[in-house]
């Protein structure tokens, strides 16, 4: 079997879909099976879940997921989509803090930042596509 060493990139564009986190999740094992990163395989799919689904609940559009490696045993998680809007928990740096109990959203940007060992986001001015959006993204090693 041929071995493809970084840099290698997979981008998978998703419609607007509640199914879509779930094939996000597939995608991901497919691909850390094949460059046989399976050790990161927990934290990266909850990562991809993660910001998959906050795309879906709060952007009308497409989305994108994109996998690479930024190191050999690290992963990025990125993820495109049309709400240029930063989400609280990603506008700053800081150590991840627990959401209220009496929040009826946000949990999921707090688990990614609890299982990240680093995250962030910034808007896009254009855009993929031409479209106006943002990017939020985290990494994980073993």
């Amino acid at each position: 079997m041929e071995t493809v060493t970084p840099p290698w990139a997979y981008t998978l564009q998703l419609p607007h879909d509640p199914r879509a986190p779930g094939i996000a999740r597939i995608t991901l094992r497919a691909v850390l099976d094949a460059h046989e990163m399976s050790e990161l395989l927990d934290a990266a799919e909850l990562l991809a879940s993660e910001l998959v689904t906050n795309a879906h609940r709060h952007s009308q559009g497409t989305y994108t997921l994109r996998l690479r490696p930024m190191a050999p045993e690290r992963l990025r998680v990125s993820v495109w989509d049309t709400n240029p809007e930063i989400p609280a928990p990603f506008r700053h740096w800081h150590a991840p803090r627990p959401v209220p109990d009496t929040d009826e959203s946000g949990r999921g940007l707090f688990l990614v930042q609890h299982c990240a060992d680093r995250w962030g986001g910034y808007q896009l001015g254009d855009g993929m596509g031409g479209y106006p959006g943002k990017l939020l993204w985290a990494e994980c090693a073993t």
